[in-house]
């Protein structure tokens, strides 16, 4: 069990990595949004393959962070009966969801998107927009990105599978960290009361 959890922490990292990296993403998709509108307004200039990689990016950014928002346990829950619940009870409920339903679901997607993206690829496939870019980048977000959400996937069930056995913490443990913005916050009402 000791090298599933460490598996489990280099899956963490990777994800971790992944999700962090994504977040520049959103950066390049404003400027880019607000290059072409800037064009399309002062020298009435605008391309498809500008709102096609803009569409790209978004995709990226969602199927890149699917894993990372697993990991952070901010999916969305619906939480009826189980927060009433034992831990241990709530942690057999993400077993099972696990198992049952998200991997069977990810894994159909990643295997089904598959050849579409191989097809893509191999047929030089373009958009159907005129000056629209190349689809098989965009046709391999889908199946990398289920991909990235089933590692995580394992992840979470290697760190429940340890805590039922007492070897880790509980991984559904929210850590009540401020983001920088609450941070900023913060900072702020304390300079004003200071000043």
């Amino acid at each position: 069990m000791n090298a599933l959890l460490k598996l489990s922490r280099l899956i963490d990292v990777l994800t971790e990595r992944i999700g962090k990296s994504a977040i520049w993403l959103v950066l390049v998709v404003v400027v880019i949004s607000a290059a072409n509108a800037v064009m399309r307004y002062t020298i009435n200039y605008s391309s498809n393959a500008y709102l096609e990689i803009q569409w790209y990016l978004f995709g990226l950014i969602f199927l890149s962070c699917s894993g990372y928002t697993l990991l952070r346990n901010e999916h969305i829950r619906i939480d009826v009966l189980s927060h009433k619940l034992s831990k241990r009870a709530q942690t057999w409920i993400d077993i099972f969801g696990l198992l049952f339903f998200l991997m069977p679901m990810a894994i159909t997607i990643m295997v089904l998107s598959w050849p579409v993206f191989v097809h893509a690829f191999q047929s030089g496939e373009m958009s159907n927009s005129e000056g629209g870019l190349i689809v098989w980048p965009a046709r391999f977000m889908i199946p990398a990105g289920f991909f990235l959400l089933v590692m995580q996937a394992v992840s979470e069930l290697i760190k429940r599978a340890g805590f039922l056995l007492g070897l880790c913490p509980d991984p559904t443990e929210k850590i009540n960290k401020l983001t920088p913005e609450e941070e900023l916050a913060l900072a702020i009402k304390a300079q004003k009361g200071g000043v």
